[in-house]
């Protein structure tokens, strides 16, 4: 059988969206991943309780062999990947004929980065406030909705049509699209959604002085401005570190503070001028010691991305205290040479065609629905390394 033969038998199909509830239900999931070593390596189904075999798929199309075999378990379901559902479903078909229990994952890992996830924030606000987790990349965004007014803060443009539809259920009209600074990791939605729904779409100022060419108007903001999102204020608070324009959303307790600090980690220093890293983690702590870390310790942090070393709050969202992260993050509590040296020193690779991304994000560049999805697959990197930065 060749790679462009179609399956013979009937091979049963798991959507990405059951596979999640399987994995958030903490079942038994066993995954045979045929992609690439490479595209393994960079990105890959990768919780707590997953056993996962990485097996390219160009050495089974005549059969699965004997060492592979070996390694496949006969008491449980085996789920075949790939990056799009073709590949997987020629492979189960030599499982199932070998007497596996065995199944595919409709539409592959593309299929995987489609899934999006709302859940709501347990506040006491005069507001519901929204976070949405997108599991394979840990990006997340937030809806916040007041007296019939809402802002989107940090939007991903492949997921537009779930913030308007949402917008629309809870019966608002989205006045704010906003992002709180340039991302090297997903195309933003700050534009799209202004031009679907005539929302303003802001960006902070010196995010847009790194050379934005939108064609549609937008509004800068700067430290220490304000505005009103129905009955609720939010106040801008530059905290550059991780990007020049950096800057942080505060709405009552609640802190949106993009890519400054995460649950289990904060911000690498890099993205913006790899040449300039250790300036810019020295003005990551000034960010955080002067402008974060002097807010109340019952402040939520609600941060713009998660990692899979991060726990869920009890509400379902990647959120915290501040008085917590301080409490458990070693970085929050080192002195600044000691903070920039480990920053700069244990930084991850860099995000999979982050230059690409950033040049769209400042309008220079004009992917298409289809090239803008394919550019950000793959795992977001914007944190430095968070296995030595929590006690």
């Amino acid at each position: 059988m060749t790679g462009t033969d179609s399956p013979k038998g009937d091979i049963d199909s798991i959507t990405p969206e059951e596979l999640k509830e399987r994995i958030d239900r903490d079942e038994d999931v066993f995954l045979l991943d045929v992609r690439s070593t490479d595209d393994f390596d960079e990105w890959r189904i990768d919780k707590e309780g997953v056993n996962v075999i990485n097996y390219p798929y160009f050495q089974l199309l005549d059969g699965i062999p004997n060492d592979l075999l070996d390694e496949l378990p006969t008491d449980r379901t085996i789920t075949v990947l790939c990056a799009k559902g073709g590949s997987s479903e020629m492979v189960a078909e030599h499982l199932q004929e070998e007497g596996y229990d065995v199944n595919h994952l409709e539409r592959g890992m593309n299929g995987w980065a489609r899934i999006y996830e709302y859940t709501e924030l347990n506040t006491d606000m005069d507001a519901t406030i929204a976070q949405y987790q997108r599991p394979s990349s840990g990006c997340l965004a937030y809806l916040v909705v007041s007296d019939g007014e809402a802002a989107v803060i940090d939007p991903l443009r492949a997921f537009t049509e779930e913030y308007v539809q949402d917008i629309r259920t809870l019966g608002a009209e989205l006045v704010y699209t906003l992002d709180t600074h340039i991302h090297a990791d997903h195309i933003s939605g700050v534009r799209t959604l202004a031009e679907q729904t005539d929302a303003t779409a802001v960006l902070p100022k010196p995010a847009a002085t790194r050379g934005v060419e939108y064609e549609r108007l937008y509004e800068t903001v700067t430290d220490g401005d304000t505005f009103v999102v129905g009955n609720v204020e939010i106040e801008v608070i530059h905290t550059p570190g991780h990007t020049t324009g950096m800057t942080a959303y505060r709405m009552g307790g609640v802190l949106f503070t993009g890519d400054g600090l995460f649950t289990e980690s904060v911000a690498r220093p890099d993205l913006e001028d790899p040449e300039k890293a250790k300036d810019a983690a020295r003005t990551l702590y000034a960010s955080l010691t002067e402008k974060i870390l002097t807010l109340p310790d019952e402040t939520v942090v609600a941060p713009a991305h998660f990692s899979d070393a991060a726990t869920p709050h009890d509400d379902g969202t990647y959120t915290a205290e501040l008085g917590d992260l301080i409490e458990r993050m070693d970085a929050l509590s080192m002195d600044e040479e000691s903070f920039v040296d480990f920053i700069v020193s244990g930084m991850p690779p860099q995000p999979a065609n982050y230059e690409e991304i950033i040049a769209a994000n400042l309008g220079q560049e004009s992917p298409d629905d289809e090239e803008a999805f394919a550019l950000e697959l793959g795992p977001n990197n914007c944190a430095a390394s968070e296995e030595a930065l929590t006690n």
